[in-house]
């Protein structure tokens, strides 16, 4: 199972530092827990500075009971320590399964 993750930041300093620090500190963090990152990407727009992630669960896991144990972990604490979490205005999270052709699983 992918799923896809959408955060919002509130600034541009704010997205350019959850990306290139907190996040980057993450891909360890989730391969410990089964969980591959297949992509990290950063947008601009006019009104959202916005991180997407692509990642992909272990076979027949629950993403959700998976994410909360991440997030539970001494291991993310220590991810985002030095950052201010109200600087993430929102995550959207989509669920997808790949196709038979798809090229990422």
């Amino acid at each position: 199972m992918l799923e896809l993750r959408i955060y919002t930041l509130r600034s541009p300093e704010a997205l350019r530092r959850y990306a290139e620090v907190h996040w980057a500190r993450h891909l360890p963090t989730l391969a410990g827990f089964g969980i591959t990152t297949h992509g990290v990407w950063t947008e601009h727009g006019d009104d959202s500075e916005r991180l997407i992630a692509l990642v992909g669960y272990p076979p027949k896991s629950d993403p959700d009971e998976v994410t909360h144990r991440v997030m539970a972990s001494p291991e993310f604490a220590a991810d985002m320590a030095g950052f201010d979490v109200a600087d993430i205005l929102d995550v959207q999270t989509t669920l997808l399964d790949p196709t038979a052709f798809s090229p990422i699983r």
